[in-house]
């Protein structure tokens, strides 16, 4: 080496490995962990296909686990859509940020008139899913529920169960053979019930017909008696939910047509300068397979799906005719429900109803399915306990100033229109 004929000393040795490992700076990793962490796809393919329900008033596919050693009872109710308000309530969830203060939530109001009890099913396990084994219906039905079985009233016979009646007669023999069927060969009871829509304002007079499940009760019989003794009779919002219940709400959503890529599916907008335009997705796959995969977002139908959204909270059940539904302990002035002007796009509600946490699915007036919830909760903000503090009834079609139109006439004094009447 020329080092040995020069007066310069030689060069270091270079550090060993250990050196590098600990004292040598790291930069940043390049390298991704995964694709989908780094750039992950826009939208969910869980909701696929994106396209308008047939299920237009809400379908329940799943009923909560049948438990043997609770009392016989409903799982479901049917209400109809209201709007919306707010509410000021204390949270006391100890631990919580805000424990022990006063936040504001905003509400939903589902009106919800008592149901009828038309008639019960039983259904049988098969290893295919459950069969239905047979069906029983009451002796007297309403003119609603009958108008849902024709397409035309107006030119119908309405004989719609007018041989079945009959059966009635006679002791009601061989009705009473077939709910013994029921209660000895059917492992699932459901009963059949329909809204009663004359009661609410909604231009319709065909009822909304489902079934429910009765869960609960030692067997079968004791399912079939409880369903018996409901026929012909209502039901109501109480006797099924109760408050700070979790419940499930399952309806369609609001419809808005055929839209883009960026509005259906949250892809990223091209740069400005793009040609051609730049809400779009800029490769929509490689040359081959030629052909456009099916996880590629597109335009299309947006809206109008059948969804479920689970864990609603019920902050308040009313009643019917109560003019002081929405009195607090913090707030005495008797008021209803329905703010000043009425619900927008919906009107008054003057039947029973339910408040439920949040915003649900659906326009206003769409009918919308209570469903009791699947899951056992331990969540403390699933157990916890509202207390309510106040519920706006304020005008919801502009700045409302006035929860009551008492005070709303006191703040304004005589008015020069009333004068003369």
């Amino acid at each position: 080496p020329l080092w040995l004929f020069s007066f310069s000393p030689p060069p270091p040795p270079p550090p060993p490995f250990f050196f590098f490992f600990f004292f040598y700076p790291f930069t940043k990793r390049t390298k991704m962990s995964h694709r989908k962490f780094e750039a992950p796809r826009s939208g969910s393919l869980g909701f696929l296909p994106k396209k308008r329900t047939k299920r237009h008033a809400g379908r329940i596919r799943s009923f909560p686990k049948d438990d043997g050693k609770a009392e016989p009872h409903l799982t479901a109710f049917r209400g109809y859509k209201a709007g919306m308000t707010h509410v000021v309530r204390g949270v006391d969830r100890a631990g919580a940020l805000m424990h022990k203060r006063e936040v504001v939530d905003a509400v939903s109001v589902v009106e919800t008139p008592p149901m009828v009890v038309v008639g019960v099913v039983g259904y049988v396990e098969t290893p295919n899913g459950l069969r239905t084994l047979t069906t029983v219906f009451a002796e007297h039905l309403s003119e609603e529920f009958k108008r849902r079985c024709y397409k035309n009233w107006y030119k119908a016979k309405k004989k719609a169960y007018t041989k079945y009646a009959a059966k009635y007669k006679d002791g009601a023999k061989d009705i009473e053979h077939e709910l013994e069927r029921i209660a000895k060969f059917s492992s699932v009871v459901r009963v059949i019930a329909h809204t009663q829509v004359k009661k609410l304002n909604l231009r319709i007079k065909k009822a909304h017909i489902m079934e429910i499940q009765v869960n609960g009760g030692a067997d079968a019989k004791a399912k079939v008696d409880f369903a018996k003794s409901l026929f012909e009779k209502e039901i109501h919002i109480d006797s099924v939910f109760a408050k700070d219940e979790q419940i499930d709400v399952i309806g369609v959503t609001k419809g808005k047509g055929y839209e883009g890529v960026t509005t259906r599916w949250g892809v990223t907008r091209l740069p400005r300068k793009t040609h051609r335009g730049l809400r779009k997705v800029a490769c929509i796959g490689s040359w081959h397979p030629a052909r456009v995969s099916t996880t590629v977002a597109r335009a299309g139908q947006n809206g109008y799906f059948h969804r479920t959204e689970m864990n609603k909270k019920i902050y308040r059940i009313g009643k019917a005719g109560d003019k002081a539904s929405c009195q607090t302990k913090a707030d005495l002035t008797e008021k209803g429900i329905t703010p000043m002007g009425g619900f927008v796009r919906y009107g008054e509600v003057n039947e029973d109803w339910v408040m439920l946490k949040g915003a649900i699915v659906g326009v206003k007036k769409r009918p919308v399915v209570l469903r009791k919830s699947l899951m056992k909760h331990t969540a403390r903000r699933h157990l916890e306990d509202i207390d309510l503090k106040f519920i706006d009834t304020s005008s919801k079609q502009g700045h409302g100033r006035f929860q009551t139109a008492e005070e709303k006439a006191k703040f304004l004094g005589p008015l020069a229109s009333k004068q003369n009447q």
